[in-house]
């Protein structure tokens, strides 16, 4: 493997990781305020 070719993956790995655990926090966050607004809905009725 060249020289690039170890820079290329290691940026992609060392990236990819703190981008996951971002996205999972974002999509945890959206579904649990959803869930609360639709609890805080059928609560209402």
């Amino acid at each position: 493997m060249s020289a690039l070719e170890k820079l290329i993956w290691n940026v992609l790995g060392y990236t990819a990781m703190p981008l996951i655990f971002l996205f999972g926090f974002v999509a945890v966050s959206v579904f649990t305020c959803l869930a609360l607004m639709w609890m805080e809905k059928r609560k209402g009725e």
